[in-house]
């Protein structure tokens, strides 16, 4: 009664104000909201408005407005070994990855989901594995195999059977840096290749046949067609990581001063040209919004890309007849090839004490175990003994363990908001700014974060030495796969469960951890487990925010090889690979996670 009276006491302005600010839902709106403006929005205005200052180089006034930055980058006496070579070697990477990503990724999903090929599960894992690794996993094995002679040091196991130096065209540049990605990448497009080809309703496909259309004419007429959205996200996907990616560019391009746009954005902040190396960032970002801007004009000219419709879902599967054999081991061989000989061969490599050699009077253990001696790796320890490595696992560990927690459980509450308001302003718009760190390049991202948080601003101390950087980054970069998945949780999630716990009285935060947090459990440890992994085996990401007090295994491995040492960084390369396949085997007994079924699977 007296809270009635109050009520009607008040104006109408201010009780709407009350009740919007104690509704948690508005609440968790506003502070999401806030976060992603600061985190993500901010910080692109922020560098673009540091592409137009002066920085005090040349004896000119530090903090004025100038386009000189621009100029020089353009149109500049360096302009073209500092931006158009690499622009036009990022592109040509981009654009071909992404075309050979979706033939093999886009073929193996044809095969597992739309013929009778048997061993489909057998298959997924393979496909999904290389995924699994770093991508520069790939970038070391065609090293330790095509290595010629041209940097120094020993050659490959090619020279090694064969006697035959490799071309420098095919031990660095741009076949080697398309070839590894490639295997790496094509991940995207078989997963989304797969679920969008088991939505097609077969209805389609049997209308075709019933009026005579050929099988071919039915998947170039049908089927293709449907498949558009998925293939257009899979090519997003895909040129966005090779555009940015920069340690496989890195591993070899630079042996041969082969630059993308990511290898130089590295160089010139090292250089100290900052300001150049923050227009590259932005043309990253101008690239990448490019890409979506046609993408979205091209889909919207289509009315719908509709595939699941309620009515019949059975499925045609295409039969392989006599080539069912030669097909099945064909790309059994091929596929266990790509996921297994790299590490095989890097694996050999570091009980070899020359690159080149591979024979039992070259075997040794120590660069794994052995003690400081001058004659070998300038007197570098087994890193077993090197004390660098168990502060770069228990920072790895720690960095992993936190980010993937703190992401996933944010994802969750993101997704729980974009779904309950997902026809309102707030919940679009939450929407759509988690998802922008997946388009800016990692490596533009971390040029971002050096340049927020260098110095103190605002209420933010500087943060950068620190490892709350690197955590504060890996969850932000994270965000977009952990909203999509938490959100499509939610959706799942029928409203009357929550609706009766309120009639009941339940407060919000009793529905949320009674309700919604069991019923999404499974898949928050997914998330969980697939963050982690993402997040441990992160180079390009943090690779500008590493200070010599908080290094990780992959930045104390990039370390081992920029100076050559190429078994030690093999060594770390392994022991990263362990802890992910040892997590993703906990993971799996225990939490019954199964990555071939998805998230939530």
């Amino acid at each position: 009664m007296i809270q009635i009276s109050r009520y009607h006491s008040r104006s109408r302005l201010l009780n709407k104000l009350i009740r919007i600010f104690t509704n948690p839902v508005h609440v968790i709106s506003a502070l999401a909201l806030i976060f992603l403006v600061y985190m993500v929005a901010f910080p692109i205005g922020q560098i673009l408005l540091e592409t137009f200052q002066e920085d005090g180089r040349g004896g000119a006034a530090s903090g004025g407005l100038t386009a000189a930055n621009w100029v020089n980058v353009l149109s500049g006496s360096i302009s073209q070994p500092l931006f158009y070579k690499p622009l036009f070697h990022s592109l040509s990477i981009g654009l071909t990855v992404s075309i050979l990503s979706f033939l093999l990724g886009g073929g193996l999903a044809w095969l597992v989901m739309r013929t009778d090929f048997r061993y489909k599960k057998s298959m997924t894992m393979l496909a999904i594995l290389p995924y699994m690794l770093p991508s520069w996993v790939m970038a070391f094995a065609w090293m330790s195999v095509f290595k010629n002679d041209r940097i120094g040091g020993g050659q490959g196991l090619f020279y090694s059977v064969f006697q035959i130096s490799p071309p420098d065209r095919l031990a660095y540049g741009f076949l080697p840096i398309v070839l590894t990605m490639t295997l790496n990448y094509f991940t995207f497009f078989f997963l989304l290749l797969s679920v969008a080809l088991g939505a097609v309703n077969a209805s389609l496909e049997e209308s075709a046949r019933i009026l005579g259309a050929s099988s071919a004419r039915t998947i170039r007429k049908i089927t293709l067609p449907l498949l558009i959205p998925a293939i257009s996200s899979g090519f997003i996907l895909t040129f966005s990581k090779a555009l940015g990616s920069f340690s496989v560019p890195a591993f070899l391009g630079l042996p041969t001063k082969y630059y993308t746009i990511a290898t130089m954005l590295h160089s010139s902040i090292q250089n100290r040209m900052i300001q150049e190396a923050y227009v590259l960032c932005i043309v990253l970002l101008m690239v990448c919004a490019l890409l979506i801007f046609f993408n979205q004009k091209a889909i919207g000219k289509r009315r719908s890309f509709a595939t699941i419709t309620g009515k019949d879902s059975r499925k045609h599967l295409y039969s392989l007849k006599k080539w069912h054999r030669p097909i099945t081991w064909t790309v059994l061989g091929f596929m266990g090839a790509v996921s297994a000989l790299p590490l095989i061969v890097l694996t050999l490599q570091t009980f070899m004490m020359s690159n080149s050699q591979f024979s039992l009077d070259q075997f040794t253990l120590h660069f794994w175990i052995g003690e400081s001696n001058p004659a070998i790796a300038s007197g570098e320890v087994g890193v077993l003994k090197n004390d660098a490595l168990f502060s770069a696992i228990g920072n790895s560990l720690k960095i992993a363990f936190i980010a993937a927690s703190i992401a996933a459980l944010m994802g969750l509450l993101f997704g729980y908001i974009v779904s309950k308001r997902r026809n309102r302003l707030d919940g679009r718009a939450i929407e759509q700014l988690s998802y922008l760190p997946y388009l800016i390049p990692g490596i533009a991202f971390s040029a971002i974060y050096l340049s927020m948080f260098a110095t103190p601003s605002w209420f933010m101390p500087s943060l950068y030495g620190t490892i709350t950087l690197i955590i504060l980054i890996c969850v932000v970069n994270e965000l977009p796969i952990a909203t999509r998945s938490g959100a499509s949780t939610m959706h799942q999630i029928g409203g009357e469960l929550e609706e009766a716990a309120y009639v009941q009285g339940a407060n919000w935060g009793r529905r949320f951890t009674r309700i919604m947090l069991p019923l999404s459990k499974k898949t928050l440890f997914t998330m969980f487990l697939l963050l982690f992994i993402s997040v441990i085996k992160e180079l390009d990401l943090i690779i500008l925010l590493i200070t010599p007090e908080n290094g990780t295994l992959p930045t104390l491995m990039f370390k081992y090889a920029e100076s050559g040492f190429q078994q030690y960084a093999n060594a770390l390369m392994l022991i990263i690979v362990g802890i992910i396949l040892i997590t993703y085997f906990i993971a799996s007994k225990i939490g019954k996670i199964d990555f071939t079924k998805g998230i939530g699977g």
